[in-house]
């Protein structure tokens, strides 16, 4: 684990699991149908417990249609530590032609956005769009941890934890936030 102060907060990554976390926001990485599913998603609604975080999202739904890539919604934390989930939709890669970085940054803003708007001073993120949907990692790290950082200079939220699965892409994030930082 490496912590960086940046302005009046903090900025943490982390490698494991990051539904133990007692954050005030967890930040889900949803498909836009908020209907759960493999990863990190998985663990959130298994951790969160699966069958009120499913009526929760469902009823998001019901009123939204589905959650667009780069926007976010809330819901309650249900059984998890953490008070909230942020549920946010990342872009899948298609070879950087089809607005990702742009689409993966507001996913991070909109995430911050919302906790500040809860008035929620710590939020956790796991690596959206990193796994099934391929993001490049160093990529998606620059845009999450420059993102992040304004965020935590703008006073958004008093900390931002990163929480990544794997050695591999912990020491690439690390590497990348030596830069970014």
């Amino acid at each position: 684990m490496q912590t960086w102060t940046v302005s009046a907060g903090r900025l943490t990554i982390r490698q494991g699991d990051i539904t133990p976390l007692a954050v005030d926001a967890l930040v889900n990485a949803a498909n836009s149908q908020l209907a759960g599913g493999g990863g990190v998603d998985g663990a959130i609604h298994e951790a969160a417990g699966t069958s009120a975080l499913q009526a929760a999202c469902q009823d998001i739904i019901a009123t939204i249609g589905h959650l667009p890539p780069g926007e976010a919604v809330i819901t309650p934390g249900f059984d998890l530590p953490a008070q909230h989930i942020i549920h946010t939709v990342g872009p899948i890669w298609h070879g950087g032609h089809n607005n990702e970085p742009a689409t993966l940054g507001n996913a991070y803003r909109h995430c911050l956005k919302l906790a500040h708007a809860h008035d929620l001073g710590t939020i956790a993120f796991p690596a959206i769009s990193c796994g099934v949907y391929g993001y490049p990692v160093k990529d998606a790290a620059r845009i999450a941890l420059t993102t992040l950082k304004h965020g935590l200079e703008t006073h958004m939220v008093t900390e931002a934890i990163m929480v990544l699965h794997g050695r591999s892409a912990y020491e690439t994030w690390i590497a990348i936030a030596q830069d970014v930082v």
